[in-house]
């Protein structure tokens, strides 16, 4: 490799590692399958523990938050004195990454270059700049846009246009349907087809090459939401950018795979050596809606028992916390402002219910074991809630579900225009936390 070329590595996810000259980074370094929890990499692979402890990185960039971004299991195999450059608005995840014992821990600013030997990276505003950023790529007179999980808005879209040409574009190809899992009896599942404003924001960038990028995982081997989750696939997403951008080049890289980018073109390159990559590679996504969603009776019996102390660990929580921590939390609809009578289900590894009821008025949760109409009800495996607790575990794997049942016609056509999120149990787990899932990382590697 010269020092007029770029070779670009994928690891897993949004993970990627930048060579150029004697210059190497690395973004969102994910060593782990599976990460956040039960995101298992697709397609399969597995790690080099060893090598990676041995690799050195002139700087790591993290694009946001997130436990699939930033995971202290990962930054833990890196070299105490890497510099880290994190894009958060949260002072707390800077100081559990000093905790672990990075010494050179950096905050990012949109619009400010970044230098690091060959390579000049800028964070640009993402729609939601409150959470993320992606990243633009300067090296070798070469010019890559890291889009990472963002959504582009036309202000930002003008200024990425003016800041081409682009030689490369690496998209999130994937629309993740987090949310509408949840309640899939009430959620109309589209068919598969790519957001209408995607072919004409590449058609603007007009890059010579688009990655697609990041939602490479699925769930475990039995979930049902492996086809729900993702509507598109690679082989679409290569069709309908071939069909609308015919001077756009798709270009797939799985984990581990390279490629060494130039003013002329693109060719393969070596491989990451410590990403192993595991069984058929260029596998697809397989898209049925909300196709047969089991019950989560069901879904609970994959998960091992709870122990007699964490069932009353989740028992208090249902009994004394939840009740006292409803009040700090809100509604973003005004439904919770008439009482409801809501009842939260909890699944054993039998597939065994354990029902609590609540009374929900204003910003008061009572315990209510009357046997008044439901107003909302949610559905959980015991064993996830118990991991949100612990653990920090996310939403997107906890398999919640919420009003799957048939309510009374003035409650049905109330609920039609109130958001899944506004679950009691989404607003007190969720709302007003942050880090949970990297607090409970640091504890337990402190520990050792």
């Amino acid at each position: 490799m010269t020092a007029s070329s770029l070779t670009i590595s994928r690891i897993l996810h949004a993970g990627y590692v930048f060579d150029c000259g004697a210059t190497r980074i690395a973004f969102d370094t994910i060593f782990e399958n599976p990460f956040s929890h039960n995101c298992h990499a697709y397609p399969d692979v597995a790690f080099d523990i060893d090598q990676i402890r041995r690799q050195c990185f002139d700087a790591v960039f993290i694009s946001h938050f997130h436990d699939d971004h930033c995971s202290l299991d990962s930054l833990d195999l890196l070299d105490r004195a890497t510099p880290l450059y994190l894009y958060c608005l949260f002072d707390e995840l800077f100081a559990m990454i000093r905790q672990l014992g990075f010494t050179h821990v950096h905050a990012l600013h949109l619009n400010q270059a970044v230098t690091i030997g060959d390579f000049t990276v800028t964070p640009r505003e993402a729609m939601d700049a409150d959470v993320d950023t992606m990243f633009q790529v300067q090296a070798a007179g070469l010019n890559v846009l890291n889009v990472v999980d963002s959504w582009i808005d036309e202000t930002t879209l003008a200024q990425l246009v003016a800041a081409g040409p682009w030689d490369m574009v690496l998209w999130p190809f994937q629309a993740m349907r987090e949310i509408d899992v949840l309640a899939p009896t009430r959620t109309e599942a589209p068919p598969p087809a790519l957001p209408d404003h995607w072919i004409p924001q590449l058609r603007a960038l007009a890059p010579r090459y688009v990655v697609p990028s990041s939602c490479q995982f699925v769930q475990e081997p039995w979930s049902w939401y492996n086809r729900a989750f993702f509507p598109i696939s690679y082989g679409l997403f290569t069709r309908e950018v071939n069909a609308a951008l015919p001077g756009v080049q798709v270009v797939r890289l799985n984990p581990s795979v390279a490629v060494t980018l130039d003013a002329r073109g693109l060719q393969p390159a070596a491989p990451l050596a410590w990403v192993l990559p595991v069984g058929p590679q260029d596998v697809d996504y397989a898209y049925a809606g909300n196709a047969a969603p089991p019950p989560t009776g069901s879904i609970a019996r994959h998960f091992p028992p709870l122990s007699a102390q964490q069932r009353a660990r989740v028992d208090h929580w249902c009994r004394v916390d939840l009740p006292a921590q409803y009040g700090d939390v809100e509604a973003g609809s005004d439904y919770f402002d008439v009482a409801r009578v809501w009842q939260l289900s909890l699944y054993d590894h039998e597939g065994a219910a354990t029902v609590f009821r609540y009374r929900l008025e204003g910003d008061r949760a009572t315990l209510d074991d009357g046997a008044g109409p439901l107003g909302w009800t949610t559905e959980i495996p015991a064993a996830k809630l118990y991991a949100a607790l612990e653990s920090g575990e996310a939403l997107t794997s906890m398999y919640l579900r919420v009003n799957a049942t048939v309510f009374d016609a003035a409650t049905e056509s109330a609920l039609a225009e109130v958001d899944v999120v506004d679950d009691p149990l989404i607003r007190t787990l969720f709302s007003g936390t942050f880090g949970a899932y990297q607090a409970a990382q640091l504890k337990r590697l402190l520990a050792r």
